[in-house]
């Protein structure tokens, strides 16, 4: 936001150099971040006239000019192309001094004297918006009305200022020069200027020439329009010219210029409609048509969907809304009445506007941020008022005001003890109430506590820290205390559920696997060459709004597709042997509007582990893998975890895979994958994966370990062979021999399974070794062959198993 400080001063009395105001708005939290002065080395520059311009006799690109200056009549030479007689021109006299410290000087050219220089706007150090376009590559040009003799100085503004503020998002009230002065006057502790309105209204009503009709109120709370009829198009005055280019707006003509004085002043953006062009003489406002066309201002044609919001007449579109206005309702020099918008339109719906057209403009800047809604009426009365003025406008009788749902007023409760908690200061409260008079903001007292009315204009205050922040910037940030924050010192330490994440890493790095990480975002097709069913649960994900790319359009619902993907990459670069692991989520969707996100770990092996000095190649197999699980749960003190054959996912291998259970409940799977998957995947070798619940885990382990003495009797051991059928799993034999085995059995271990010529079809052999030990005493042979005979019998009856 750029503002010129004489502007300023028309509100408020600033006894302040430039310099020290914005050093004093920055304290006060409103960010000066840069001050150009334009005329300050300029000196004895005046205004003059060109009487007669004749050629030097010496010269061909050189003219002699006679220039007027009001008290004399001059002799100046100069090579400029632009000059003509009755021009008015800034002339440098002898004696006057131009940026850089240049003093002039008398000067003979070619043989004659020159009393001094015409002036370019380069020679003066102007900006290129002060330079109309005749002066661009000569002598700067001035007005016809320019006055002979006056100091250049005064006559352009050049002993003004332009503080250009650096504002935060929440301070939008200050993209207005008033509030800037309520600022200002706030810290000098001065009264604010507020600009009088005072019309004379003609007998014509406006409820008879024109009416508004909003159709959408949820995007525009309230639309105000005033008609002012037989306006005259002309140059705006020089001092409303100057401040519109200091604040970095061209000037066009006094309609279209006071509209934009008129937004910056308030801050509320109008926008003038040639009244004849509106089709009925009506306003609406409404949704756009999908694939509505119209041309802006900016010449650019505008194709606009179902949210964004337009401004119509009874055919056609003719703004779009808090934007820029239709080209179709432009005023021009055949403009004679025209219709003033003042309006209020939500600020999200702007935002996407912009957006979806690529088009930016101040207004539309203004709108996003949200804006007073009780300004609307101020600013197009405060329009048509200058356009009375300056324009000659006869303004008709009455305003039409369209209101939806306005806002409540705003009040806070303040409290004395929570403003010096938060800032650390001791501040009494005559000191605060001081500050909150200073701002302007009405307040009663409510016991100990102050009840304080936020004006509407101040919408970044919603909260008692917001009034607090206001007492901290308007006290001085600078006087606030340095004082270290208290606060009670906690030891810094992980949680049970990180612990338990560094124990299951270190223990699969131990166990040769390296962790991978892989995308939470996968391919529907991952779904295809895992072979998983239309109607199966796993392809229920979320599935992306804004992908970035097909392969990434859902959310995993299981770990598997990155872990083959991850062995499938290997494979092509001929690592053939590896061992992954990954720690991640999946995402399930749910009733609830998030999806459900459990933490899982899976991994994935193929081929052998390498030869060691004292050991030969090891397969990487489904045992192994099983060993590594049965070892990871044995560092938790999980002992009655099982695996179960039924409902097996599709792409493990039917006859090599289960179920993992810890009791009854299922914690995941582990085996062989399919051998269809391992083909569409370009798996070379047998590939064996697994997948667990990482909570579940968590929550089935024994959360300590429990230290055990080394026995002090000796252990006996004892062998069984079995004949089996082979459909009987080893573990349900194992669970009758631990259950008959008492307290006297401590180990079971299978050392031997047999498959052969002397075993009959269909049955297998199993060698266990069981192991006896007691803590108080030498086992003897009668004690351990009963438990030895029962254990036999029940696996008999059970089972019908054979001896060997």
């Amino acid at each position: 936001m750029k503002v010129s400080y004489k502007w300023l001063q028309e509100y408020v009395d600033i006894d302040l150099s430039p310099e020290d105001l914005g050093n004093a708005l920055t304290m006060a939290g409103i960010e000066v971040e840069h001050i150009t002065c334009f005329g300050q080395e300029i000196k004895g520059v005046v205004i003059g006239e060109i009487l007669k311009i004749i050629p030097h006799p010496e010269a061909d690109k050189l003219v002699i000019c006679q220039v007027n200056l009001g008290q004399e009549t001059v002799q100046i030479i100069t090579g400029a192309t632009n000059v003509q007689e009755g021009q008015r021109i800034p002339v440098a006299p002898v004696g006057a001094v131009l940026p850089g410290g240049i003093k002039m000087k008398k000067a003979k050219l070619r043989g004659l004297d020159s009393f001094g220089m015409l002036c370019s706007a380069g020679e003066l150090n102007l900006d290129e918006t002060l330079v109309s376009p005749e002066s661009k590559d000569g002598i700067m040009i001035l007005s016809p009305e320019s006055p002979i003799g006056e100091d250049i100085v005064s006559w352009l503004n050049l002993d003004d200022a332009v503080l250009e503020l650096s504002l935060t998002p929440n301070r939008s009230d200050c993209l207005s020069v008033i509030n800037i002065a309520r600022e200002i006057g706030t810290i000098l502790k001065k009264p604010v200027r507020l600009p009088e309105i005072n019309l004379a209204e003609g007998k014509e009503n406006i409820e008879d020439l024109a009416s508004v009709e909003v159709l959408d109120p949820d995007l525009c709370n309230r639309y105000a329009a005033r008609l002012v009829k037989n306006v005259k198009l002309k140059p705006s005055p020089p001092w409303m010219q100057h401040y519109l280019r200091a604040a970095g707006i061209r000037s066009i003509n006094n309609v279209v210029d006071i509209s934009n004085y008129v937004m910056l002043e308030t801050g509320q953006p109008l926008h003038t409609f040639d009244y004849d062009t509106l089709s009925g003489h009506k306003i609406i406002v409404r949704r756009a048509h999908e694939g509505e066309k119209m041309f802006t201002l900016d010449g650019q044609e505008r194709i606009f969907n179902r949210e964004n919001l337009l401004i119509c007449d009874e055919k056609k579109p003719v703004a779009v809304a808090g934007v820029m206005g239709g080209l179709n309702t432009e005023v021009t020099e055949q403009t004679h009445h025209i219709l003033i918008e003042s309006a209020r339109f939500d600020p999200a719906a702007i935002r996407h506007t912009s957006k979806d057209l690529g088009l930016r403009s101040e207004s539309s800047l203004r709108f996003e941020k949200g804006l007073d809604v009780y300004s609307t009426i101020i600013a197009v009365q405060r329009a048509a008022q200058l356009m009375a003025e300056l324009a000659e406008g006869e303004v008709v009788q009455g305003v039409l005001d369209v209101r939806g749902n306005l806002p409540e007023e705003t009040v806070l409760t303040l409290r004395v003890q929570k403003v010096n908690e938060l800032l650390g200061t001791a501040l009494r409260q005559e000191e605060i109430l001081a500050i909150i008079d200073d701002l302007k903001f009405s307040w009663e007292m409510a016991g100990s506590e102050i009840r304080v009315i936020i004006p509407s204009y101040r919408q970044d205050i919603t909260r008692e820290v917001d009034l607090i922040e206001e007492v901290a910037r308007l006290h001085g940030y600078e006087k606030i205390p340095l004082t270290l924050p208290a606060g009670r010192m906690t030891e810094g330490k992980k949680t049970e559920f990180q612990n338990f994440e560094d124990q299951v890493k270190n223990y699969l790095t131990g166990a040769g696997f390296m962790e991978v990480i892989t995308y939470s975002f996968i391919s529907p097709r991952d779904y295809d060459r895992m072979m998983i069913p239309d109607d199966s649960s796993l392809r229920n994900g979320v599935v992306i709004m804004n992908p970035i790319s097909d392969a990434q359009s859902v959310m995993r619902t299981t770990l598997i597709p990155g872990l083959l993907e991850t062995a499938s990459r290997n494979t092509n670069r001929r690592n053939l042997n590896f061992a992954f692991y990954e720690w991640g989520k999946i995402f399930i969707p749910g009733n609830e509007k998030l999806p459900q996100e459990p933490m899982m770990l899976g991994g994935v092996i193929s081929g052998k582990l390498s030869q060691g000095w004292s050991r030969s190649p090891q397969n990487l197999d489904f045992y192994y893998l099983k060993g590594v699980l049965d070892g990871l749960f044995a560092r938790f003190g999980i002992e009655n975890w099982s695996l179960k054959g039924e409902s097996l996912p599709v792409f493990l291998h039917p006859g090599r895979s289960g179920n993992i259970y810890i009791g009854d409940t299922y914690v995941g799977f582990i085996g062989e994958i399919h051998p269809a998957v391992q083909e569409n995947y370009h798996l070379e070798s047998r590939s064996y994966i697994f997948q667990v619940y990482v909570e579940e885990i968590m929550h089935l382990g024994k959360n300590t370990l429990c230290y055990q003495a080394v026995p002090k009797y000796p252990a006996i051991d004892r062998d069984m062979a079995l004949l089996v059928k082979e459909e009987i799993p080893a573990q349900l034999i194992e669970e009758i021999i631990r259950q008959n085995g008492g307290t006297l059995l401590t180990g079971i271990t299978l050392f031997d399974l047999y498959k052969g010529s002397q075993i009959p079809e269909g049955f297998k052999s199993l060698a266990y070794a069981l192991t006896f030990q007691s803590k108080e005493k030498t086992l003897t042979d009668d004690e351990i062959s009963p438990v030895f005979q029962k254990i036999q019998n029940e696996l008999l009856n059970k089972f019908d198993v054979e001896l060997r």
